[in-house]
């Protein structure tokens, strides 16, 4: 075999494989389309099951609100990532216990604590095409107020006859720029409790150093459970509550995958851009982007400065740095990639492509020639505010100023008959209200909270005086800039809002009672409030106008798509999807190669002893030890920690299960690579990789370190917990 020969062929064993990644957030309902792909990638199960979601298994996966999961067990138990449970962890801890620190395990149900407030576990048990029924025999002459009132009012009325079925949630999703709608109907279970998080030292190994990169040691999972009342119902958190019994569950496979494995991911995504226009995109990576790393960098300069030397302060916003961290290192990733890659030369080029092929036909011209023009023209007239757009919304970024206006809204929206409130305020959406009010007790603090809206501030107050909102500044005494922080001073001294009860009282008063109060902030947002309906309108507006234009927009791409033979996903809406590929590394540049598997060893290999590279010294010594417990993979020789996968994935797809050709469980979704960013935007299918933690790693550390052996038990894997000695 000659030299170049016996090289290609190392690589591609390297790399897991020379399958070209599949690119496509898939809807369940699209994969029999898809059947000859899925096959030749190595799924085993049938293409049609997957679109049934009553059946295993897609019945068991599940919508946490932000994040994907999955039921592992007849009672419902439920395994996410370490991350996803990142909210309750810092919720229930104290700084004298400190569960992000320290983990937490159950030894039974009863110890088992409740989630934060607002936690979720929603099962999808219905979608329904409803686009005729939302924007079905729309006037082409209505304004974009009168369309985006139009289609609000038939969404609400659909949402209202769905709740009918007590215990379900319902939302209208729109797909391809409103082209197209659908009504999900979910389960809503809404005792949720935590089971078991490993020590943030393995869960967050790396911290934010490794966030988004490869290699990757972490082991980020977690387990919860949904409970419902005694009589198999949703409920809210009782005593007597006991564990939902889900119609079907997950089976952990504790063999794993290999390189050149087919795995598929399904979950809930958040959020993809891949069909923008490249005005869209250039504004996005040339001025929002830089943007907002600006302020996040500012925001968390003031979180440590506010924070330093004050534990209890450090834990209430624990979560808001996690966060900003997270999305900050995405945008400088987003930034970084941009650079050079030449995605706005494709977008254009994708642009004009569709042009000619508009251009080359009589119908076409007269059906979509008008297409383009009128989305270019809105997407322009927002462009030109967006400085002012910014500085208004940061406005609001005070806690106690949104806590009074979204509370102040409410006394205002009970006025009306629940149907004619706007979304967030109707009887629906009392239960959220609240708890989100609840949650403010352990994220929040003055001091912070009134030095980041301070920033925010300045901001602000660059905006020309015809810019500002003028109730606003003469509350505040804008005016006077030299006195505006004795002034808010005084605010944050005399309101009441930062006191739980009192906050919740205020969801009973009516509207008399806010106009009659002397907090400074009501005061503030009663005063603001017409210029802020004013301004809601001018929004709404807006966006029934580009619902119209993007719509048309996307009728036309897909015809254009089409045209080529080509199945076309949807952007990701936070719906459900399934995305397919297989286990593999890559070569991120010139010299470099990454293989598809991190093992134990290398977990060693980057401890320091110190965050966030701090294994627990039990984990060191097992791995010295070569004490593997009978899950390492031969071909590595260890038990692999992480592992890469070519499978299409973005934001809120983290904890969602990774499922091998048979639809058994063998690792979690966390995260992408850094090289992977931009995927939101423009997919690369020789470099978009997902991040998995490997199911033989959580099933290790549930065995060797945290001593998780009633949650084996439950996971059908007792036999693990007796399997010692090295391999």
């Amino acid at each position: 075999m000659k030299r170049s020969t016996i090289l290609a062929v190392t690589v591609a064993l390297v790399l897991g494989g020379t399958i070209r990644a599949a690119e496509g957030m898939w809807e369940p309902k699209q994969l029999p389309e898809l059947a000859k792909e899925l096959k030749a990638a190595g799924l085993e199960i049938d293409p049609a099951t997957l679109t049934d979601l009553t059946d295993h298994p897609m019945n068991a996966v599940i919508d946490l609100a932000g994040c994907s999961a999955s039921f592992v067990s007849p009672k419902a138990l439920v395994i996410t990532n370490h991350h996803c449970s990142w909210g309750t962890l810092q919720y229930a801890s104290t700084p004298e216990n400190d569960l992000r620190k320290d983990g937490f395990l159950a030894k039974t149900w009863a110890d088992e604590v409740p989630a934060a407030p607002g936690s979720r576990v929603r099962v999808t048990v219905e979608v329904t095409d409803v686009t005729d029924k939302v924007s079905g025999a729309l006037e082409a002459s209505l304004s974009g107020a009168e369309r985006y009132d139009r289609i609000e009012e038939r969404q609400k009325k659909l949402i209202a006859a769905c709740e009918e079925d007590e215990g379900h949630r319902c939302r209208v999703q729109s797909f391809y720029g409103g082209l197209r709608y659908n009504l999900v109907k979910q389960l809503e279970i809404r005792d949720v409790r935590l089971v078991y998080a490993p020590p943030g030292s393995i869960g967050d190994y790396g911290g934010d150093i490794d966030n988004w990169m490869w290699p990757r040691h972490t082991g980020d999972f977690s387990f919860l459970r949904a409970y419902v009342g005694p009589d198999g119902k949703p409920a809210d958190y009782a005593e007597e509550n006991v564990p939902y019994e889900p119609e079907h569950y997950l089976r952990v496979s504790p063999a794993g995958v290999d390189a050149g494995d087919y795995v598929m991911v399904v979950g809930y995504p958040g959020r993809t851009n891949r069909y923008r226009l490249p005005a869209e995109v250039e504004s996005t990576f040339e001025w929002s982007y830089p943007r907002s790393r600006e302020q996040f960098d500012r925001m968390l300069e003031i979180i440590a400065e506010q924070s330093a030397d004050r534990p209890d302060v450090e834990l209430k916003y624990a979560s808001m740095v996690s966060g900003i961290n997270n999305v900050n290192k995405n945008r400088q990733g987003m930034l970084d990639g941009y650079a050079g890659s030449g995605m706005l030369e494709r977008k254009n080029k994708t642009i004009e492509a569709l042009r000619e092929w508009i251009g080359s036909s009589d119908e076409r011209r007269k059906e979509h020639a008008s297409t383009l023009a009128r989305l270019n023209e809105l997407i322009a007239e927002s462009q030109a505010t967006r400085e002012r757009d910014s500085a208004l919304a940061n406005l609001g970024r005070s806690s106690m100023l949104s806590t009074a206006r979204r509370l102040y809204r409410l006394s205002r929206e009970r006025e009306k008959d629940d149907a004619d409130r706007e979304p967030g305020y109707q009887e629906r959406d009392m239960v959220p209200f609240k708890q989100r009010l609840q949650r403010m007790d352990r994220r929040y603090h003055p001091d912070v909270d009134k030095a980041l809206w301070s920033y925010y501030l300045e901001e602000y107050r660059n905006l020309p005086a015809d810019q500002r909102v003028a109730e606003f500044d003469a509350f505040v005494g804008l005016d006077k800039p030299s006195k505006l922080q004795g002034r808010l001073d005084k605010m944050y001294e005399k309101t009441e809002l930062d006191d739980t009860e009192t906050r919740l009282g205020w969801m009973e008063k009516d509207r008399a009672a806010f106009e009659a109060s002397d907090d400074p902030f009501i005061r503030l947002a009663v005063a603001m409030y017409d210029g802020d309906r004013e301004r809601e309108a001018e929004s709404e507006a807006e966006a029934g106008e580009f619902q119209a234009a993007r719509s048309r927009y996307m009728e036309t791409m897909l015809a254009f798509l089409g045209s080529q033979g080509k199945a076309v996903y949807p952007d990701a809406n936070s719906s459900l999807r399934v995305t397919y590929g297989n286990v593999r590394g890559y070569s991120p540049r010139d010299g470099m190669v990454y293989t598809p598997f991190t093992k134990l060893e290398g977990i060693t290999e980057k401890d320091t002893g110190e965050e966030p590279f701090d294994s627990p010294k039990t984990q060191l010594e097992l791995i010295a030890a070569r004490d593997h417990g009978g899950l390492a993979l031969a071909s590595l020789g260890s038990v692999p920690v992480n592992f890469l996968s070519d499978v299409d994935t973005t934001g809120g797809n983290s904890g969602s299960p990774t499922l091998n050709g048979r639809g058994e469980l063998v690792g979690l979704l966390f995260d992408g690579t850094y090289d992977s960013i931009n995927a939101d935007w423009d997919f690369n299918a020789s470099t978009t990789r997902s991040i998995h933690v490997d199911i033989r790693y959580t099933l290790w550390v549930m065995d060797k370190i945290d001593k998780a052996h009633n949650v084996l038990e439950e996971l059908g894997l007792g036999h693990l917990v007796t399997a010692r000695g090295s391999d």
